[in-house]
């Protein structure tokens, strides 16, 4: 796997942004914000920069609401994620990915009770389709995250979202966290995690890593991100599956509090991968 993360530098220079990787031993990168198909020269020379120090383009991210209620607002999420992919496309990124959508205007990724409808389902179908059909990639993938509050919180309803979108170019983004939705499948999680892997793994393209522990003085089931391995997540089975994948494969660490906590975050992961065997062999870790 590809160890990555973010990193915290100051403007965007290609060679720094592609050395502040190397430094934190991150073989795998986000898409910074600044890159463009509208600066084709900056983006051709942040695309070497990355091929000069072997960093893996990880993820073009998309994140928005193509299912919003407004029809208006939901084709302008459509157009953007069809841009989106299309840099993704241009990077030869591991995959452009985003949320499937929701019918809550208020946020862009939150809970609805549409989530699980037969109506739902087939509007995401469509509005996917129609995003690859119109990029129609071929070096990059389109992915969409696991989330706990609508239907595609599960291997299942992945395997059938893919087989309805059918489509060579949508594949798997897995958070397993995301996938945490029930005190039983979090206090199982490590046979879930094998279920997952077993049942995807042939279509993940990249990861999400993360950690999470269940509030213990709530009255209702509340969850919360905390640094990989100060939770429940089962990370040494977690890495396990991990290291059966293609070494190129990116993992990305995410959602932490400052760099301390990246560093932390990264120590911690590294352990883990040492743990069942895997080692550094330039930017990737293999076992």
């Amino acid at each position: 796997m590809r160890l990555g993360g973010y990193v915290f530098l100051k403007g965007n220079d290609p060679e720094e942004y592609a050395l502040a990787h190397v430094k934190k031993g991150f073989g795998a990168a986000l898409c910074p914000d600044w890159i463009s198909l509208e600066r084709p020269a900056e983006l051709r020379a942040f695309m070497n920069a990355m091929k000069k120090h072997d960093i893996r383009i990880a993820e073009v991210g998309a994140w928005c609401n193509p299912l919003h209620p407004d029809r208006d607002e939901a084709e302008a999420k459509l157009r953007y994620i069809i841009g989106r992919l299309r840099l993704a496309e241009e990077l030869g990124a591991a995959t452009c990915v985003n949320i499937l959508g929701t019918k809550q205007a208020e946020t862009w990724y939150g809970p609805h009770e549409d989530g699980y409808s037969e109506s739902f389902f087939e509007e995401a179908v469509e509005v996917y389709q129609r995003i690859i059909d119109t990029v129609n990639p071929k070096r990059t993938k389109l992915s969409f995250e696991m989330m706990p509050y609508y239907f595609l919180d599960s291997p299942e309803a992945y395997l059938h979202f893919l087989e309805a979108v059918n489509r060579e170019a949508a594949a798997v983004h897995l958070d397993i966290c995301n996938t945490m939705n029930h005190p039983k499948r979090f206090f199982e999680n490590g046979a879930f995690i094998r279920k997952t892997f077993e049942m995807l793994g042939d279509k993940i393209v990249t990861l999400h890593l993360k950690d999470i522990a269940m509030e213990t003085d709530s009255l209702t089931v509340a969850f919360r991100e905390v640094l990989p391995g100060t939770g429940g997540i089962a990370y040494d089975v977690l890495m396990d599956e991990i290291a059966k994948l293609p070494a190129d494969t990116p993992a990305m660490l995410e959602h932490l509090d400052g760099e301390a906590q990246y560093d932390a975050a990264t120590a911690a992961t590294m352990q883990f991968m040492e743990g069942v065997g895997m080692h550094l062999e330039g930017m990737t870790w293999v076992r």
